[in-house]
């Protein structure tokens, strides 16, 4: 099943994505308008799901919608560095021990279509395209033979970064988290789709050019293996997403550099999930604050 956060008549609302149409859930009254909401009612929300995608609700062509990103409001957005053994070693570094994570501030998330800034502060705007994968039940201290039971679905992740930002904290937290840095989607691909997240092929582009191109296999810590390393730490909730880490390729290592500039459209493609596609703009002048 592929889970949908859409728009349509200026009304914000869940859907089932079925080809190129998606299954109104406004049509049910028991479908919250947030899928992390969904995600915590467990079973009960699984099976509104499967009401709605067996129902006469209205169907609205793809194109005539405006999808939103899956998950508005995670509770975390997590992400694993130098998790591809030819991204550790374009970086010059060593191979990780342990995974390491670091936050995507929540306000960073974005959009599957939605345009990403380049900063006022900074040029140095890179991509990196990246599978994730979304909690879907309460948990703690789960062993890496059940992490599966945990995991709702998969979707795609640009982790968009800030490098000269990144390196300003050793948490590198400050150059991931800028606001439309995080856009994700283009729907929640729910495991029964993909029972075995470790076999994707993925590539990112830019302007149609090919900057990356790997495959899931490669990751040196798996979907399992970080589920079960964060949980021994702290409870996971519904919601929560964690990116899995990029593959080489990234622009601040290519010779001359890669950076993005203003109109570039960077696009991520993932097997079994789709893509997702962002155009770079300028930041737009800041609202009055409050």
């Amino acid at each position: 099943m592929r889970i949908a956060s859409f728009s349509h008549a200026g009304r914000r609302r869940l859907g089932v994505v079925v080809g190129e149409e998606i299954i109104d859930g406004a049509h049910d009254p028991c479908l919250p308008e947030r899928l992390e909401i969904l995600l915590a009612a467990g079973t009960s929300g699984r099976i509104a799901l499967d009401r709605l995608l067996a129902s006469d609700a209205p169907r609205f062509p793809l194109s005539e919608v405006h999808l939103g990103p899956p998950i508005t409001r995670p509770g975390k957005f997590l992400g694993i560095g130098l998790n591809y053994a030819d991204h550790v070693e374009e970086t010059g570094l060593e191979r990780p021990e342990n995974p390491t994570f670091f936050n995507k501030q929540v306000t960073c998330v974005h959009g599957p279509y939605d345009p990403i800034h380049l900063p006022r502060v900074s040029e140095k705007l890179d991509y990196e395209g990246e599978l994730g994968f979304v909690i879907g039940r309460r948990c703690r201290h789960v062993p890496v033979d059940r992490a599966h039971e945990v995991i709702a679905g998969y979707l795609i992740v640009n982790d968009v970064s800030v490098r000269d930002w990144q390196q300003k904290a050793p948490t590198m937290t400050l150059g991931k988290s800028f606001d439309t840095h995080g856009p994700i989607g283009p729907w929640l691909v729910t495991t029964d789709e993909i029972p075995d997240p470790q076999g994707l092929d993925f590539r990112t582009t830019v302007d149609g050019e090919q900057r990356q191109a790997s495959n899931t296999r490669h990751m040196i810590f798996t979907c399992r293996e970080m589920v079960a390393f964060l949980s021994t730490a702290f409870t996971l909730e519904p919601g929560d997403i964690i990116a899995t880490g990029t593959c080489g390729g990234v622009g601040v290592r290519m010779k001359p550099r890669g950076y993005l500039k203003l109109g570039q459209r960077v696009r991520v493609e993932f097997q079994g999930i789709g893509w997702i596609e962002n155009e770079v703009i300028a930041e737009p002048e800041p609202a009055a604050w409050r």
